[in-house]
């Protein structure tokens, strides 16, 4: 047979499951997944195989109405992935399309704005409808046709990133329209992620898991040593940076117990992902204009003035 590989692009609005498609398809975790929106802020690549074919697995941030710069950049680095992709899933929460919270109303105009993205750009989209299991039958049905009749999607699948319902039949497809092509990576290549960046998004995770309703969507992470020792293990030094001195012990917690937490459970997941011994030290600095600074987008390969 011959090989093949290629790009994937999957786009959707903030929380559509993007990160939990991409992890379940590659079969090893490479996006990070909290119940914070916009959590992926830049295009992850997973690498999934399907017989001969490598399928390139681009984990595009939330597409959404920008407010502020790092806002854009995000939204830029999602179009961005989408047009260079071979292919475009565009993943849709079924259940916000019809539920009635202010999150689903606001998810549906995300859709609108990506169908009328898609448009403008004249591309086409695999439309993949997600948390099919919280959606009656008839339900799907109508969701499904209404959006396809938009003419953006050139076919549907329905399927459960969390559960794997209809994934494996979403990832025969993409195999089948990757172009023949040598593969791009080894074949137990799972992510292309420098590996200080990859520690500093499991970190920022943790934070979210443990933080998400006191601390918005305000903190970020940097991986300031990644040093590899002679005993094979490796030492991390990383900050957790927030906005406000407030924030601080939030992140922090009683006697330190927060950090704690975090840190502990970041060196569990990143010996597994590394396969070695992980030293990991974590101190919390605050700074009100990370967000506006031009070597943060550098760092995460988004672009400053988007």
């Amino acid at each position: 047979m011959t090989a093949r590989a290629g790009f994937v692009a999957v786009i959707g609005a903030p929380n559509a499951g993007k990160s939990t498609l991409t992890n379940r398809l590659v079969g090893a975790k490479v996006s990070i997944v909290t119940q914070k929106v916009q959590t992926t802020r830049f295009p992850v690549r997973g690498v999934a195989m399907a017989g001969e074919a490598q399928i390139v697995l681009v984990d595009t941030p939330g597409i959404f109405q920008p407010r502020r710069r790092l806002d854009r950049a995000m939204v830029r680095a999602a179009w961005g992935g989408a047009d260079e992709a071979d292919a475009i899933v565009h993943l849709v929460d079924a259940a916000a399309e019809l539920g009635d919270k202010p999150a689903d109303k606001k998810a549906r105009i995300d859709v609108e704005t990506i169908v009328e993205g898609l448009k403008g750009a004249g591309k086409q989209a695999i439309l993949a409808l997600n948390k099919v299991d919280a959606v009656k039958r008839e339900a799907l049905l109508d969701i499904s046709k209404r959006l396809f009749d938009t003419g953006v999607y050139s076919e549907v699948f329905m399927i459960s990133a969390a559960t794997g319902s209809g994934v494996e039949d979403l990832k025969k497809r993409l195999a089948e329209l990757m172009p023949e092509n040598p593969w791009f990576y080894p074949e137990d290549q799972t992510a292309d992620l420098p590996a200080r960046l990859l520690a500093a998004e499991i970190t920022r995770e943790k934070v979210y898991l443990r933080v998400h309703e006191e601390l918005p969507y305000s903190a970020a992470v940097e991986t300031t040593k990644f040093e590899e020792r002679q005993d094979g293990s490796v030492r991390i030094e990383q900050t957790i940076v927030v906005e406000r001195d407030s924030q601080r012990p939030i992140v922090l917690g009683k006697g330190g117990q927060t950090l704690k937490w975090i840190g502990q459970k970041s060196r569990e997941e990143l010996e597994v992902i590394l396969d070695r011994k992980v030293h990991l030290f974590l101190h919390v600095a605050v700074d009100e204009k990370w967000a506006d600074k031009k070597e943060f987008y550098g760092s995460i390969g988004l672009e400053y003035d988007s």
